[in-house]
């Protein structure tokens, strides 16, 4: 049973390889349908076909005696008989094998272990049933042979029982692609045993090649020694003889080989057009896996890829969201975290009077107001290209231009402050921040202890854009920024500014020329 809230599956009009399977989160009743018309179906189909065409090479294609006025009441009469009986029981017989080995299917549920193996299993099981109705009527038809002309024996027998190796492996083949969609639900929450997979896809291209090349070729060696034993065979009767084997052998050895052939490739495409999905960024992929075979293990293989993938991306989404994407990426990509000197716009933000908003409201409701405004922070930062470096109670320092550099560092940060004041002004009335922005070089890089560091910068302008959010809390526009950041911003945003007085801010010797928006 494919697990609630699982990804989205692969080749959704097919995910096991074809229209008449399917989809894949099918009701149990209605893949009960579907798998009881289509292997009713392909029994009676392939029996039926079958049979005629070992009737057919018997009595009129293979050289030997006359049969005698005896068998062709045995032709129309017995032939005819068991095998509407033989498929009868074969069907009868089949479906409660199928029904009582697939029972956890009407019970949609999870299969056991055990019945994992025994759904795996149910294909050749099945198969035995019509080979066991194949033996049968070797034996019989080759006493009642034995009985009126012996001399026809040895067709009859070697004919039927040819008949029944080709007939049931083409049976096999069908009967496990109509399991498909039942195996998918059977090994939905783990891979193939391994049990299963002793003799898997080598031993099964094996048996199909012998059973599509050595049965037709060993029909036409005995079609040889038929008719040497048969002196009087005319070259005409001998050309048909071979003509007709010769199809066929064309005929059986095609369908063995397409039908083995499509059994391994639908578990093979379902990987390809997966992984094609995987290489085009949509991780949010799984695909059924309905192969009991060393395929089965690949297309769980998959599966187990593609969650860990999943995991990964999920990881590095959550670690963005507390370091930033910036960091993320540049932590991925290179190995430049360490620490190196750049010039860097550092823009740092403060609520004003956040103890009285703490002693005014309840713990919750200060919770959601941070929430608000530093929502409004990180939205104004990312626009500009910047990172929000921490967030510290209710402040917050973003950098532009570390650890991915900007052509223009200082205007991004610029140009963030005055939309950001402008923000906190109309959609945060209740509260007010003081902005602060500079620029300058700076420090880029981890700082900490090898089992615990974070990435940050570290400088003067750090320090400097924290002065200056001080200084623009008693501000009336709340926004002061650094001569030095609008002198090296781009001439569009450092037009939007001018100079103010010099200040020496509390940390530092050196006075720092203000600039406020225009």
């Amino acid at each position: 049973m494919i697990p609630q809230g699982s990804p989205e599956l692969v080749l959704k009009r097919r995910p096991f390889g074809s229209w008449l399977l399917g989809p894949a989160d099918q009701s149990p009743r209605m893949l009960r349908f579907r798998l009881q018309v289509l292997m009713t179906t392909f029994s009676i189909g392939t029996n039926v076909i079958g049979a005629a065409i070992v009737f057919a090479l018997a009595i009129f294609v293979l050289p030997g005696p006359p049969l005698v006025e005896e068998l062709q009441y045995v032709e129309r009469i017995a032939i005819p008989a068991y095998v509407v009986l033989a498929v009868v029981v074969g069907v009868v017989w089949s479906t409660r094998l199928a029904r009582r080995v697939t029972r956890w299917v009407d019970e949609d549920r999870p299969a056991t272990r055990k019945e994992q193996i025994a759904t795996l299993q149910l294909p050749f099981r099945l198969t035995l049933i019509e080979v066991f109705l194949w033996l049968l009527a070797c034996v019989l038809f080759t006493v009642l042979t034995v009985v009126l002309q012996p001399e026809n024996a040895l067709r009859i027998a070697v004919t039927i029982f040819d008949g029944a190796i080709i007939t049931c492996s083409v049976s096999y083949l069908l009967t496990e692609f109509a399991l498909r969609p039942v195996a998918a639900r059977a090994l939905a929450d783990s891979p193939p045993p391994r049990r299963l997979l002793a003799a898997g896809l080598k031993a099964r291209t094996v048996f199909f090649w012998a059973v599509g090349s050595g049965v037709p070729v060993a029909g036409l060696m005995l079609a040889a020694v038929l008719a040497l034993i048969e002196q009087d065979v005319s070259p005409t009767r001998l050309s048909v003889m071979i003509l007709a084997l010769g199809i066929v052998a064309i005929g059986n050895g095609w369908l063995l080989t397409l039908l083995s052939a499509r059994s391994v490739v639908a578990p093979v495409r379902s990987v390809r057009h997966a992984l094609t999905l995987i290489g085009d960024g949509q991780l949010d992929v799984r695909i059924p896996v309905f192969d009991g075979t060393e395929l089965g293990s690949l297309q769980a293989g998959f599966n187990t890829m593609a969650e860990g993938l999943r995991e990964r991306e999920r990881i590095r989404d959550l670690f963005g969201r507390y370091v930033g994407p910036e960091v993320v990426q540049e932590a991925l990509s290179s190995d430049r975290l360490g620490g190196e000197e750049r010039f860097a716009a550092v823009l740092f933000v403060d609520l004003v009077g956040s103890t009285e908003l703490a002693a005014d409201r309840t713990p919750t409701e200060v919770v959601q107001l941070l929430n608000r405004f530093f929502t409004i922070v990180v939205e104004e930062v990312v626009r500009q290209d910047g990172f929000v470096n921490k967030f510290a109670g209710d402040a917050a320092l973003a950098v532009f231009g570390a650890p991915a550099e900007l052509p223009d560092a200082a205007g991004s940060a610029l140009q963030a402050g005055r939309t950001l004041a402008q923000r906190l002004a109309d959609e945060l009335p209740e509260a007010s921040a003081g902005i602060g922005v500079t620029a300058g070089i700076v420090v880029a890089g981890t700082v900490g202890d090898v089992r615990r560091h974070e990435y940050t910068v570290i400088g003067d302008p750090v320090n400097e854009a924290s002065r200056l959010s001080e200084l623009a809390k008693t501000t009336p526009g709340r926004l002061i920024a650094s001569m030095t950041a609008v002198e090296e911003a781009a001439p569009a945003e450092a037009a939007q500014w001018r100079p103010g007085e010099q200040v020496t801010v509390r940390g530092r010797q050196q006075p720092t020329h203000l600039a406020v928006p225009q």
